[in-house]
This record gives structure tokens, C-alpha cells and sequence, in this order.
């Protein structure tokens, strides 16, 4: 008689308190759709906007559109036990709220993007309970998310940026004027203002004069309390996605064509009219810098699992082309225009064995985060 083969218990985590929230969902319902439910026993996790954490047993449907919430008949209060190596969701569940039930969970996949999230915030919390999870850990996740830190650490590591400078929230509020020149000597205009922990666009804006500047400027800073400040350069926007731990798989490039010429959060995710090029429409020794310096990136952060670089390509005088770091997200997006499930399908890896192989690097990080003794 044939042995079953048991099932892998998956916690997927979506939502979030951060401003990417409605991007968490998008790519939650996306992922969770496309899991084998052969191999894994499924269940689902939402955070409200509020930091609230549910066990949801509703309908996908809910989760894309944000109803989720407030489907209270399939709610049920939750929380991760806290201490290491026990593996167990708590559940409470309607009408029974002195008795917990607990659920086995082997291992989590965070679904989630922006602060509290992504930020390493999340993992610290995962990495304290023991249970493995898909993608990085907590340094890299929030070193990551910190675009002036990773900026520094690629630029002196040899990998060309556009200039850039980061502002605090406090100079600008104190020191108005001082801020405006120093962000104005990055280069002329028009400069580029995001906040420098923040994802999917929000609080980024591209600006022509020093009154959209200081415009500019307070609305990052109502995102984050550092503002990054970089040269506006025109060129081709291209995206590699990165596969694996230590030995990581680049995929090919991919290319972003902007319609309004600035990949902001609307032309992202709510237009619709930004084209994708895949491959890329560079050279294919350009394709190979931007594949080469994607993985030094990843390694030289110490991510694991999954990420995807951006960067920039330009097209020089004597018709040679240079690539130019831009950014790089530790926890990209999966919905069904994200651009790093979409650069994997065309390498033949379609997103159900995606996410087989992101589950199976996920249980190699358990195993280089051990429990350290103090004996």
C-alpha cells in the first residue's frame, strides 16, 4: 500500500499596518491561488490596518478586493506562540474565547510589503519563534528597505548610482532653507524625492522647481523620517529578479516603459498603461551587467530566498550602454502585473514551482538560524 505523502503546514501572511497594505493583498490572493494544495495544508493570516492578526477562512475574492475584514464569520483571533522552536498559531475562535486551538505551522510565507512588514520588523518577530520563512532575515530585510543604506553599500562596493544625499524629517521642519540647497546640490532639475524606507511609489515624486521640491519633500517625510534625494536620470528602467541563498539564479531582464515617463504608484498598480518589455530592449552584454551586478547586490546584503534589483540603462554617445543601481526590494510584489513572477514564467518557471522553490530555500535559512546557547 502506497504511503500519503503528509502535507507541509503554510501560514501566509497578507495586510499589514504599512501604506502598501492594498499592494499586500493584490499579491496575497495571487500567491495563495497558486500554491499546491497537495503539498501544503494552507492557512491564512491577515493583519488589518491596525495591527490586528486574524485567522481568515473565507474566499479569496475578499482578500483582492479588502473585504476580508470584515467577513467576521470567518475571523478568528490570532497570534504566533512566542516561544522558540514550539511552531504553533493560537487560534480563539467565535463563541469560544476561553479555549485556544492551536495549529501546527512549519513554515510562513510573508506576503506582505512596506513597514512592519518587510522592514525586517516581521522577521526579527519570525526569526525569535523559530519557524522558517520565506526570504531574507532581519538585517538584510531592513538594510534592504533603507535605500540610502543600501546605496552607500553598493556605491562603495564599485556598483554606479545616480547621486543622491538623504534628509531627515527634522532637518527639513528646522532647517527649511538649508534642506532645499543641500537637496538642490544633488543636480539640477528635475531631481527625484522618495522616502527612503518605502515601496510600490508612495511619497515618490518627481519634481522640476524648488516649490514642487519642498512639496515633495514634506510628502515623503510623512512616510518616513529619512528623505532620499537622487539625480533624475533618463534612461531605460530594467528589473532582474534573483532566485536562491547562497548560490543565487538570476533571471533574464525585464523592462519598464512608463506612460507618464515616472513608474509611480498609479501607473503601477491602477492604470494599467505602462508597458513591460521581457526581455528588455538593451544589449544582451548590457543584460549581462545588470544580471552580474543583481547578484553581487543580493550577496553583498546577505538576502536570501528572493529579490529583484531595479536599475537604470543608458545609451551613451558612442553607442555603448551603462547601468546605473536604482533600487532593490527584498519582498517584491506577486500580483498579476508584478514584475518578478513575470520575469521567472519567461525564464520557464511558472509561479506554482516558484513558489515550490522559494518554500524549499525557505526551510535551508532554518537551518542558519539556530538557537544559540549560553553555555
Amino acid at each position: 500500500m502506497k504511503k500519503v505523502k503528509s502535507k507541509r503546514s503554510l501560514l501566509c501572511l497578507f495586510g499589514g499596518r504599512s501604506r502598501e497594505y492594498e499592494v499586500s493583498l493584490m499579491s496575497a490572493s495571487s500567491m495563495i491561488a497558486a500554491l499546491d494544495r497537495e503539498l501544503y495544508d494552507v492557512h491564512t493570516v491577515g493583519i488589518t490596518k491596525d495591527g490586528k492578526w486574524y485567522l481568515y477562512s473565507g474566499d479569496l475574492a475578499s482578500i483582492a478586493d479588502g473585504s476580508w475584514a470584515d467577513k467576521s464569520s470567518f475571523l478568528a483571533d490570532c497570534l504566533l506562540s512566542p516561544s522558540y522552536g514550539e511552531r504553533v498559531l493560537f487560534v480563539r475562535r467565535p463563541g469560544k474565547e476561553d479555549l485556544f486551538e492551536r495549529l501546527s505551522v512549519e513554515l510562513v510565507f510573508p506576503m506582505v510589503h512596506g513597514a512592519f512588514s518587510e522592514d525586517g520588523t516581521l522577521q526579527g518577530l519570525l526569526s525569535m519563534t523559530g519557524i522558517p520563512y520565506v526570504g531574507s532575515g532581519c538585517t538584510a530585510s531592513a538594510v534592504a528597505m533603507d535605500k540610502d543604506l543600501t546605496k552607500q553599500i553598493v556605491t562603495r562596493n564599485g556598483i554606479p548610482s545616480a547621486s543622491f544625499l538623504c534628509l531627515s524629517a527634522e532637518e527639513l521642519k528646522t532647517r527649511q532653507e538649508d534642506a532645499l540647497a543641500r537637496a538642490e546640490s544633488v543636480s539640477g532639475y528635475p531631481l527625484f524625492v522618495k522616502p527612503a524606507n518605502g515601496g510600490s511609489s508612495i511619497g515618490a515624486s518627481r519634481v522640476w522647481n524648488r516649490a514642487e521640491l519642498l512639496g515633495a519633500l514634506e510628502e515623503a517625510a510623512e512616510v518616513d523620517y529619512k528623505i532620499l534625494v537622487e539625480e533624475c536620470i533618463r534612461g531605460r528602467e530594467v528589473e532582474c529578479a534573483v532566485l536562491g541563498n547562497s548560490d543565487p539564479e538570476t533571471s533574464g531582464v525585464g523592462e519598464i516603459e512608463a506612460a507618464t515617463g515616472f513608474y509611480d504608484y498609479e501607473s503601477k498598480y491602477l492604470s494599467g498603461t505602462s508597458r513591460l518589455y521581457i526581455p528588455a530592449r538593451i544589449r544582451p552584454e548590457t543584460a549581462q551587467i545588470v544580471r552580474d551586478y543583481a547578484k553581487r547586490i543580493f550577496l553583498m546584503l546577505g538576502c536570501r530566498g528572493l529579490s529583484r534589483v531595479d536599475f537604470f540603462v543608458l545609451e551613451n554617445a558612442d553607442g555603448t550602454e551603462s547601468v546605473l543601481f536604482n533600487e532593490i526590494n527584498a519582498l517584491p510584489g506577486f500580483t498579476a502585473i508584478s514584475m518578478y513572477p513575470k520575469l521567472w514564467a519567461a525564464s520557464g518557471i511558472e509561479m506554482t514551482e516558484l513558489l515550490n522553490r522559494l518554500i524549499s530555500l525557505a526551510g535551508e535559512n532554518d537551518q542558519i538560524r539556530p538557537l544559540r546557547s549560553n553555555n
